[in-house]
């Protein structure tokens, strides 16, 4: 017996391991093979393509934006653009130019919403790594293109005093632009859902990722007009394929807002029910100010309209500010 407990107390004066090293070591390697590998989910990527579009998300991309060099209008003209087919954009998120963040990202809006777009990151230099983060994210590798370059070969301008580019010829700038044209694809899937050329006079493509992340340049002008393009894609997927559910009602009141809080703070409890979001909108240095109604509801809409209009001691405009020269009753 004695023996035994020898052994045993010889055992509990052993040094003990560091294991709050080994914990954190564990926890960080644990961490890094979670951001790496990609995405286990029970939704496949063509049931994320087929279903309905009820919310959207946007990611912009771009060092650029973050340190004030280039002015973001992308989110602008994508919450615009939503609105006006009765798309519910819950999120808008402007991240850097880092592979984990866009890994990050991009996984948490596939997962949460129906529709995702990402501006930015996909041109031929070497901070443009928004294809190749996306593809990691998702577990993908990037394939060159075959139509894209083809496109690229045959709607491509030369620069006014330069040759015609030789895509021939292997070179640098080559291999620059074939980085453009280098797009994550699931081999498994039909490749003519995961690059989408919605501008026929544009060669560049929308590269649909995981079935709802759908990958966009950063330069305004494309941008907008890719995103354009997506429509006769989005249309058939909406509850109202007409695309025109959402209805905004604009009221303009010379009231301030602290004169008109109480009587919206009633109004949004007894409406919000009904899926209608009350608004107000202080407007500096003018005489009115802006209280909305936004639903998807018309006929509710324009049953309430009178009663606030009436509260808010206001009148409807179809803009902010176009009644600001009219006289006061």
């Amino acid at each position: 017996m004695f023996s035994r407990l020898s052994q045993v107390s010889r055992h509990l004066s052993r040094p003990r391991p560091n294991l709050a090293h080994l914990s954190a070591t564990t926890l960080q390697r644990k961490n890094l093979t979670a951001l790496t590998s990609p995405m286990a989910s029970a939704v496949t990527a063509d049931e994320r393509g087929s279903r309905k579009i009820h919310t959207a998300a946007c990611l912009i991309i771009g060092d650029e934006v973050l340190g004030g060099k280039t002015k973001d209008t992308n989110s602008n003209f994508m919450a615009t653009w939503c609105f006006s087919l009765g798309i519910n954009l819950k999120r808008i998120e402007v991240i850097e130019d880092d592979e984990s963040e866009i890994i990050e990202a991009v996984r948490r809006m596939s997962d949460r919403y129906d529709f995702v777009v990402t501006s930015g990151g996909i041109g031929p230099t070497h901070d443009d790594i928004t294809y190749q983060s996306i593809a990691k994210a998702f577990g993908l590798p990037l394939v060159l293109h075959q139509e894209a370059f083809a496109l690229m070969k045959k709607l491509s301008t030369t620069a006014r005093g330069q040759p015609p580019f030789n895509f021939d010829e292997e070179s640098p700038a080559l291999r620059a632009k074939l980085r453009m044209v280098e797009l994550p694809t699931d081999t498994g899937r039909d490749l003519a859902k995961q690059a989408l050329f919605p501008c026929k006079e544009l060669w560049v493509p929308v590269s649909a990722v995981n079935g709802n992340v759908h990958i966009l340049p950063g330069v305004p002008r494309l941008f907008e007009k890719l995103l354009e393009g997506l429509k006769p894609f989005i249309l058939p997927r909406l509850d109202n394929p007409e695309g025109n559910s959402t209805v905004r009602v604009t009221i303009s009141t010379p009231l301030s807002e602290s004169a008109v809080a109480e009587y919206l703070t009633e109004l949004a409890a007894r409406v919000g029910p009904k899926g209608v979001k009350v608004g107000s909108y202080p407007r500096w240095g003018n005489k009115r100010n802006t209280v909305t109604l936004v639903g998807k509801d018309k006929q509710f809409l324009e049953s309430i309209t009178p009663e606030v209009v009436h509260y808010v001691k206001g009148r409807l405009v179809t803009a902010e500010g176009e009644d600001d020269d009219v006289p006061e009753e």
